[in-house]
């Protein structure tokens, strides 16, 4: 596969390799650097009498020159309220590619640190850029993953069915776990899960002007390794004119949002504060699922024309009723028989009975009035950027997020032992087991400094930069509640645990123009110390100290080709620790290893007036890929175990069509397989006594990994500011474990929504928006995620738990502009 893949590449470069050199044809797209969208009608202007004329770039800021002197020429890139920049290409080749980002004339701090992260716009890896507009249109209330739904190769749950709450996404079929992220250059991903809880910034996305999904490895970024993908947020907004936005939304399930925004504008040509606060609430699509979430976003900068300072915070509390059982197979079919097996298997008593039994696909397991995950995260950033020269800036920025919280459950007839305590004697016996309500929780500091410096040059560009990230976690459990407490005392830390986790890294990349190519190269050095003891909440002690040192080199090259066409090929190699939870959960013997990958990437894109076309092929080799079991641990999260040899492997398409002038065609679609060489599922007998079967399986399917995932829309523009879109997701089968087990999958399902918004301007105001947003147009009875496990009691059983996604839905906003 690597052999066939390295020769694709060297062919397509290969067959434009002889063309003609006498005229040379530059084409290029003129962006705001921060936002990355186009600038319409930005003007290219050049100096002397012998130059030919200026031109103006297109409605997307495309533009095109043909050129016939040899050596070099030299353009200036103009745009109302941006600075001005100068442009130098060299006429060594029948065609040149070069974009030019143009920064407002008081430069934004958050686009100098994101930029050093983010893939360039020629970059030699699979990415796409979501801007603010794209965001707005579908940011009714739902967490950011259900944003980005229509994204390639992404798929996405939601715990309470509604996309509020609990959410999330995985990406070529790797979970949030394998998807690195980050806000302004900081990293997001809990250091010791790895995992991105989105609950814990509700509503971020409306202090967002545009995210980079860069798919696959990617570019060197702070904070966790990318398995899978990279998602990198900037909240910088940065408006001149001051403003004052009030949104109200609501919709099916009880779900409102409530939204202010404000901003100053320039004052004093130097200083803008700008600001959020949100709260949104739902009852969920699931039964009692639902959610109270509050934040707030605030942002001070003070701008000259070399040097920028801003502080920025944002928090986020939340308050979630728990739905992390899923819902049992039988439930969904409505099989009694099933129902009364599971009930019967897992110990439901008759009140659980009668709850499974009568609740219909909503069912919950829970239903303790207080069976929430109550968590809040506070995080701090302050933020310096400095132009040096023209030609070279540095930036460098302090973080600190502070998180604390705990989820909270009710527990039947638990061993007193199973807390370390005694039993109590009455009378001449003894109680062995009691109700109880505990909370468990987490107390943790994330803290750090990230740097970078750029030098842009005529045919080089280079940056440098790097992390040091500091967290400090503590985990336990209390019990607020005993039926029979006798003197236990109220809020008994019964177990305890810390972790401390350092993680450094550096990098340096870079790209080389040459004739039609563009050379590329990011070389990151990464090492991590982790350290963590106590006890877990059942009580086994925990000891782990690991160090981990990784070395993730990447290379790439870009051609261009006539005609807005360019071709590349890159690889990419990275290197990922075990989380805590691989290490607390592994089986006896069986310590965790880091994961290694080999990431190969081809492709190629064309821009024309109407048409925008891009494929992209991609082969993920891994080493000791952790991979899930279709078991879970006590809180849910799925139990992990490496395997020797994966890999994935696939094709993404993504196309945009300008029908008319009002009509959009556009739409992606990824085609892969996900393949295990070798894998051991572990099979407990509990007939007679406790006995363990291993089953030896080959070239099975990755779980949660399907081999087809598409998008599609078509948008009609009727008249200014009015938009009207209808858009489906496919999703093909996913198996819930590795074994390739028929009896154990998701079935594959299509749902369309309709979205749909017009601006009015009325007289004194900017702008009233008015957006309504149909999910699951056609009432599709479908499941995005699940999870299974097996035992042997007499006979095999196996027990496949789905999350169902809520039948058809409304949501509706109104956002006043002042």
């Amino acid at each position: 596969m690597k052999k066939f893949l390295s020769t694709a590449v060297f062919l397509l470069f290969c067959a434009y390799g002889t063309v003609s050199q006498e005229v040379t044809t530059i084409q290029g797209r003129v962006i705001d650097a921060q936002t990355r969208e186009g600038l319409p009608f930005a003007h290219i202007g050049f100096g002397g009498p012998s130059m030919p004329p200026g031109v103006s770039a297109d409605k997307e800021g495309y533009f095109e020159l043909q050129m016939t002197s040899e050596g070099v020429v030299i353009f200036d890139i103009s745009f109302v309220g941006y600075r001005t920049q100068s442009v130098t290409v060299k006429l060594d080749a029948p065609s040149k590619s070069v974009t030019v980002a143009l920064e407002r004339e008081a430069e934004e701090i958050a686009e100098v640190v994101v930029q050093a992260l983010r893939a360039e716009e020629d970059a030699p890896v699979a990415y796409e850029t979501i801007t603010r507009k794209e965001l707005e249109e579908v940011n009714l209330g739902q967490d950011l993953p259900i944003l980005l739904d229509q994204s390639t190769g992404v798929v996405t749950s939601s715990d309470a069915g509604a996309g509020v709450g609990y959410t999330n996404m995985r990406i070529r079929g790797s979970d949030q776990t394998r998807i690195n992220v980050t806000v302004n250059g900081i990293p997001i991903n809990d250091s010791e899960s790895q995992g991105v809880f989105w609950v814990n910034m509700p509503d971020l996305s409306s202090s967002t002007s545009s995210i980079q999904i860069q798919r696959g490895v990617g570019t060197s970024t702070n904070g966790a390794a990318a398995f899978g993908a990279t998602v990198n947020m900037n909240t910088d907004m940065f408006n001149t004119e001051a403003y004052g936005n009030v949104t109200l939304a609501g919709g099916s399930f009880n779900t409102f949002k409530r939204n202010l925004e404000f901003g100053t504008g320039l004052l004093g040509d130097r200083f803008i504060v700008e600001g959020r606060i949100s709260q949104i609430t739902s009852d969920g699509y699931i039964d009692r699922a639902s959610s109270d979430l509050r934040s707030y976003y605030l942002s001070a900068g003070m701008y000259n024309e070399n040097t920028t300072l801003k502080f920025i915070t944002f928090s986020g509390q939340e308050r979630t009723y728990q739905s992390w059982w899923g819902t049992p197979q039988s439930r969904l079919e409505d099989d009694s028989s099933g129902m009364y097996n599971h009930a019967v298997n897992n110990g439901l008593d008759s009140a659980q009975t009668h709850n499974l039994f009568n609740s219909g696909r909503t069912y919950n397991y829970y239903e303790y009035d207080d069976q929430v995950d109550y968590y809040g995260q506070d995080h701090y950033q302050l933020h310096w950027a400095q132009r040096i020269n023209e030609n070279l800036k540095a930036t460098a920025a302090l973080h600190y997020t502070r998180g604390s919280g705990y989820f909270e459950e009710f527990r039947g007839q638990d061993d007193f032992a199973a807390y370390g305590l005694a039993n109590p004697a009455v009378g001449s016996d003894s109680l062995t087991q009691t109700d109880l309500v505990r909370r468990r929780w987490l107390d943790n500091d994330f803290y750090g400094v990230t740097f970078s410096a750029e030098h842009k040059g005529r045919d080089l560009n280079v940056t440098v930069g790097g992390a040091w990230n500091r967290y400090d976690g503590l985990h336990y459990g209390e019990l607020i509640w005993m039926q029979y407490a006798f003197d236990t005392p109220k809020d008994l830390r019964y177990y305890e645990g810390d972790a401390v986790k350092t993680d450094i890294n550096i990098y340096l990349k870079g790209s080389y123009d040459w004739k039609s190519f563009r050379f590329y190269g990011d070389l990151q050095v990464r090492g991590i110390d982790y350290r963590t003891e106590g006890t877990d909440n059942d009580l086994v002690n925990y000891d782990v100290d690991a160090g981990f040192n990784f070395f993730n080199p990447k290379v790439g090259v870009t051609y261009f080709m006539g005609n807005r066409q360019q071709v590349y090929g890159s690889f990419a190699r990275a290197g990922r620790e075990p989380v805590r939870s691989d290490f607390i959960d592994a089986p006896a013997g069986r310590t965790p290893v880091a994961e290694e990958l080999n990431n190969f990437e081809f492709g190629y894109r064309y821009t024309g007036a109407k048409l925008a076309f891009e494929a992209n092929g991609y082969y993920m080799d891994y080493t000791n890929q952790l991979v899930v079991t279709g078991e879970l641990n006590d809180v849910g999260a799925s139990v992990r175990t490496n395997v020797p040899e994966s890999y994935r492997a696939g094709i993404e398409l993504n196309a945009t069509y300008s029908v008319a002038r009002n009509w959009t065609l556009g739409g992606n679609w990824a085609l892969s397989q996900n393949k295990i060489e070798s894998f051991e599922e572990t099979i407990y007998d509990y007939t007679n006594g406790f006995d363990v079967i291993v089953n030896e399986y080959e070239n099975t399917d990755i779980a949660l990994s399907p081999n087809s995932v598409g998008a599609v829309y078509v948008e009609y523009q009727p008249v200014n500011r009015a938009m009207v879109r209808l858009q489906g997701k496919y999703v093909g089968k996913q198996y819930l474990d590795n074994t390739s087990n028929e009896d154990r999958t998701i079935d594959a399902f299509f749902v369309t929504d309709l979205v749909a918004g017009y601006t009015f301007v009325p007289e004194g105001i900017e702008g009233i928006d008015v957006q309504l947003k149909v999910n699951n147009l056609f009432n599709t009875l479908y499941s995005s995620f699940g999870y299974t496990y097996s035992y042997v009691f007499g006979d095999m059983i196996t027990e496949n738990f789905y999350y169902p996604q809520a039948t058809i839905n409304f949501l509706g906003q109104v956002t006043v502009r002042l």
